[in-house]
């Protein structure tokens, strides 16, 4: 039993998170390349991700822990499906109403779980046959954590003082890791926002291992 998870990430109205501007251009075209027809958001917050993965026209369905940010997506966008699951609960459930799908996008999400390996897993039982798993996550490296520690932004950048904040802090090297030893196979890297190697946020591609 999961009992370490945080049910209210401060969803008040249906404006785009300042992440959104610089993820989805990165995750549209993602998509456009793989040649999906459906999209499952995990961690769909308040609804907007979605809404421009829909003008695409893409299928998409969203799933978030937060009943709020739940409420928020149903009253604004209508005709996408949204419900209030979490990465620790039985992929069965959301199966049983929308079947598999072509491809899992969760942004900004596996930084603030306690037990990150849960969206893989729920990534992975979502997925069809060599579907693909589009994360994205604050980027860390050599050169930006040096960059922090010289501006002193680390109080900022780390801070605890957010319920529901970032707790986890990935590199290329570790998210790939969880990955791959949640039945993925990397297939894609690149950075977006700010500068090479400075990126606010890292996207990375993996595909559905087969058995």
């Amino acid at each position: 039993m999961i009992d370490n998870v945080v049910k209210n990430y401060g969803w008040t109205s249906a404006a785009a998170p300042e992440s959104i501007g610089y993820i989805t251009p990165r995750v549209l075209s993602i998509l456009s390349s793989l040649k999906v027809d459906n999209v499952l958001d995990i961690g769909a917050g308040n609804g907007s991700l979605c809404a421009q993965i829909k003008q695409q026209g893409y299928k998409v369905v969203g799933v978030e822990y937060d009943l709020e940010g739940v409420d928020i997506a149903k009253a604004n966008w209508p005709d996408i499906p949204f419900y209030n699951f979490g990465v620790q609960d039985d992929p069965q459930a959301l199966i049983a109403f929308e079947g598999l799908f072509d491809s899992v996008v969760s942004t900004e999400v596996i930084e603030h779980l306690f037990s990150p390996h849960l969206l893989a897993e729920y990534a992975h039982a979502m997925l069809k046959a060599d579907g693909h798993l589009i994360i994205t996550t604050p980027y860390h490296g050599y050169l930006k954590n040096l960059a922090l520690s010289l501006f002193n932004k680390w109080d900022f950048h780390h801070t605890p003082l957010w319920h529901g904040g970032h707790i986890k802090f990935w590199s290329r090297n570790t998210l790939s890791a969880l990955l791959s030893q949640n039945g993925f196979d990397v297939v894609g890297f690149s950075g977006v926002g700010r500068w090479p190697y400075l990126w606010k946020s890292m996207v990375i591609v993996a595909r559905k291992r087969r058995c």
